[in-house]
């Protein structure tokens, strides 16, 4: 159960955060720099292909989102531009969709997994036999969506620890941001996922390095697995998840 505290008007939560989840993996996912790269790309085309071909992110929100999660995964800005070439010109070429599946893992733990593919019954299969073999089930749309709210966050990197928490948050508020998470190492910022944007560009602007920057699905409770086979067999389901090259983003309410 989350637990709320207020301070100067602020709404701080403890408990789980996904940073603990990015502090375990980041060795991994610094090796995994290119796939992720890749994902991202994809993502890109995508959006301006749904965005009517429109490869102007002041013209096209979700590319716009995109683009400020690509800077905030150090893609370089020749792979960026490359990418918005690539997909101003792929209107008969790659021809990729958004897709999202929902289910459950082990003892009821709730998954969203969103994809991005140019073949929804491979994916599909991928997907529900990840589930399936790990101790999970993939389930109807909406069976667990309800339980998420979707929310613009962006971790600053604070590992120095050199930060001081107050001059953050009100940097934070006065972007617009609409709540702060202090966890170790890292400041979580939330927003509204229409101003995710503007808020990203605000701090950066303010010179502050970030971890991770993206519009995510936030669970408003959590599971704790308390199987030591079932905590095995959810890792695993996730990691081979995370290695789908049609997976963008596994979304859970696990609190480890």
């Amino acid at each position: 159960m989350i637990q709320k505290h207020r301070r100067k008007g602020w709404i701080y939560m403890s408990g789980h955060s996904k940073w603990h989840n990015i502090q375990k993996t980041k060795g991994a996912a610094d090796a995994k720099r290119a796939q992720a790269f890749t994902k991202i790309a994809r993502e890109m085309i995508v959006a301006v292909k749904e965005g009517g071909g429109s490869a102007d992110p002041a013209n096209n929100s979700r590319l716009a989102t995109v683009i400020a999660k690509a800077k905030a995964a150090n893609m370089p800005n020749d792979n960026i531009k490359r990418t918005l070439e690539k997909a101003a010109g792929s209107a008969g070429g790659e021809n990729f969709e958004s897709v999202t599946y929902e289910g459950y893992g082990p003892e009821g733990v709730a998954v969203i997994v969103d994809a991005m593919t140019d073949n929804r019954n491979r994916t599909a299969s991928d997907v529900r036999h990840l589930f399936d073999k790990y101790g999970g089930n993939m389930g109807a749309t909406g069976c667990v969506s309800w339980s998420f709210d979707k929310k613009g966050v962006i971790v600053i990197d604070n590992e120095d620890e050199e930060l001081d928490e107050d001059t953050v948050m009100m940097d934070a508020l006065e972007a617009g941001a609409d709540d702060m998470s202090v966890e170790e190492g890292a400041f979580e910022v939330y927003t509204d996922p229409d101003s995710f944007s503007a808020v990203l560009e605000a701090l950066e602007a303010k010179k502050y390095t970030f971890i991770s920057a993206q519009v995510e699905m936030v669970p408003q409770n959590y599971v704790k697995l308390t199987d030591e086979e079932n905590i095995k067999k959810f890792e695993k389901m996730l990691e081979l998840m995370e290695d789908n090259d049609d997976i963008q983003n596994v979304w859970h309410n696990w609190e480890e």
